[in-house]
């Protein structure tokens, strides 16, 4: 096949999915041309406009996908819409292959009574505007003091934190002003949030969890009458890891004692109350739940009992759903395009010849990144597979000499040309790299506005509320930290050994790039958050506890003395050095 000119593969979404699914099949034998169509002008998808923006250790992801699209091999065509711009029958004319990996980014329906209210939000649209989405308005109506969260997932968990949190408290992240704004104003003082199951049936992760009780001036407030296990509940926990540190989370939460929680907001975690519907004439007044109890195998069961809880705003998040996009098969239950392992079919069954799919818009909005891989790694097998003649169901021979290529225009500049006649003005890397940069100078320009006019004005919210003083960007110079502490422009502290020489491999380079200037002093009872908001910084070596634990993870000597610091307890040994809490 040498003679033969490349093979044409077009993915369609240049979210996770599709970066993933590109880097693999650029990783095969084959010789092939790879093109990655956005909709929007900005790559990435939802690790973009779908992770909180306190959440920067998971929008590192970005970084490896960065690194995929920064070689070269795989060419970006932004901010070009599919159905609008071009369809699946253009594609084929320009493509030999097209893989779709759309995502799915609606809100999923809440069935109840109700839910259409106005002050009744979609969970999805929310983080789309906290996120600064394109497509969302720039203003949110957040005029409720009690707020209802209808889910027993992670999203549900972001969506409360960003509801609770004061607004202050995230100007360390990327937030955009907008956003800033309207949650500063915000009145709230209460959010619940209601599963229907039990605490061993909630998929939140630990982590997740665990960084609610972190919240400054946040109470997470859970009900001892909520905790009900059964035969299910505690096989679950005996089977689970992840269960089991869930549960153990929430069961300390329920024990802590009343005259502790003194926060100026509260999260309440409410369980076995499924939604019944939202009350309210013309505007959201209630939610009204039923309580439901387990039937010993994880399962429950409503049994008659409702509450109902005073809220002027409901948030339902149970899931994302899947849209349909033209001339492709859809299923309506599933929000799923109908495939088998990746390859798209019909309403028969039957393989629709060169058309794939990978990605939530493939299995449903489950699983996790690494789940998305895995499943990108299948669609393209089958791929491979099929141009190769070496599968079951193969489109080709095997000894067909063309190899799958069938388009009848495969040059590489075909597409431009055709999309240019259209009048569609797409992005490429290189433009995207520009205005990549452009808004990093911006966001970064108007954070230091921020900062210095509420310094100048000693506007400090942490010391109104008994927290040490706000964080921001600072020169890089040496600072005087808490213990004596300082950072110099090497990376070192004056006096210490070199930080590579004391932890393996030393701290993590985003960290590197970060330091630390506290405008205020009030006595600090806890340590100061790195400004990348990956966590407290430990007392003993400064470094940032990554990964959302409560120290820095470096090793410690004997002779270790406890000690509290707001929002942990971690080890302090003799030699200076902590020990992280397990």
């Amino acid at each position: 096949m040498s003679s033969i000119r490349p093979l044409r593969v077009a993915i369609v979404g240049a979210g996770p999915a599709g970066i993933y699914a590109a880097d693999i099949l650029s990783k095969t034998d084959l010789d092939v041309s790879i093109d990655l169509f956005e909709r929007l002008p900005a790559p990435f998808g939802l690790v973009r406009y779908g992770v909180a923006p306190d959440h920067p250790r998971i929008k590192q992801i970005i970084v490896a996908l960065h690194k995929v699209l920064g070689r070269g091999d795989i060419r970006l065509l932004a901010n070009v819409d599919y159905g609008v711009d071009l369809k699946l029958d253009d594609l084929r004319q320009y493509y030999d292959a097209v893989v779709f990996s759309t995502g799915s980014i609606r809100d999923a329906a809440l069935p109840i009574e109700g839910i259409d209210l106005p002050g009744s939000y979609g969970a999805a649209d929310f983080v789309s505007w906290y996120d600064g989405h394109p497509d969302v308005p720039r203003t949110w109506p957040l005029e409720a003091e009690q707020v209802a969260v209808v889910g027993a997932g992670n999203v549900a968990l972001d969506v409360a934190r960003i509801l609770a949190k004061h607004a202050d408290d995230l100007l360390p992240t990327e937030i955009p002003q907008n956003v800033y704004d309207a949650l500063k104003a915000s009145p709230v003082t209460d959010v619940h949030v209601f599963a229907r199951r039990g605490p061993a049936q909630v998929k939140f992760s630990p982590l997740e969890l665990r960084e609610l009780g972190h919240v400054p001036d946040v109470d997470v407030i859970v009900y001892p009458e909520d905790f009900e296990f059964d035969e299910g509940s505690t096989a679950a926990i005996n089977s689970s890891n992840q269960t089991k540190q869930v549960v153990k989370t929430l069961t300390d939460w329920a024990l802590k004692d009343p005259s502790e929680l003194t926060a100026s907001r509260r999260l309440h975690l409410h369980f076995l109350h499924a939604p019944e519907a939202v009350l309210g004439d013309g505007k959201v007044e209630a939610l009204r739940t039923e309580r439901t109890k387990l039937n010993g195998d994880g399962t429950v069961s409503r049994t008659g009992e409702y509450h109902e809880w005073p809220v002027q705003a409901v948030y339902r998040a149970v899931g994302y759903f899947g849209s349909p996009l033209p001339e492709i098969p859809f299923d309506e239950l599933k929000g799923v395009i109908p495939n088998r392992e990746g390859r798209v079919v019909d309403i028969d069954g039957e393989h629709i010849s060169g058309v794939y799919a990978t990605g939530w818009i493939k299995r449903g909005p489950v699983g996790l990144i690494g789940h998305t891989k895995s499943d990108a790694s299948e669609t393209i097998r089958h791929l491979v597979e099929d141009v190769t003649g070496a599968g079951d169901g193969g489109d080709v021979a095997s000894a067909d000499l063309a190899g799958g290529r069938v388009a009848p225009l495969g040059s590489p500049d075909a597409i431009v040309e055709f999309l240019a006649e259209r009048g569609v003005d797409f992005v490429e890397w290189s433009g995207w790299e520009l205005l990549d940069a452009f808004g990093a100078r911006a966001g970064g320009a108007a954070r230091a506005r921020a900062h210095q006019g509420r310094a100048a004005r000693g506007d400090d919210p942490g010391r109104a509320r008994g927290v040490p003083g706000r964080l921001t960007r600072a020169r890089r110079r040496p600072r005087e930290r808490p213990g004596g502490l300082a950072r110099s422009r090497g990376g070192r502290r004056r006096g210490r050994r070199p930080r590579a020489a004391r932890h393996h491999g030393g701290p993590p380079r985003a960290w590197k790039e970060r330091t630390w200037d506290v405008v205020s002093t009030s006595t600090a009872s806890r340590p100061p958050r790195c400004s990348a908001s990956c966590g407290p910084s430990c007392w003993a070596c400064g470094r940032c506890s990554v990964r959302g634990r409560t120290s820095c993870g470096c090793s410690s000597a004997s002779g270790s003395s406890r000690r509290s610091t707001g929002t942990g307890t971690r080890t302090r040994s003799r030699s200076g050095r902590c020990t992280p809490d397990r």
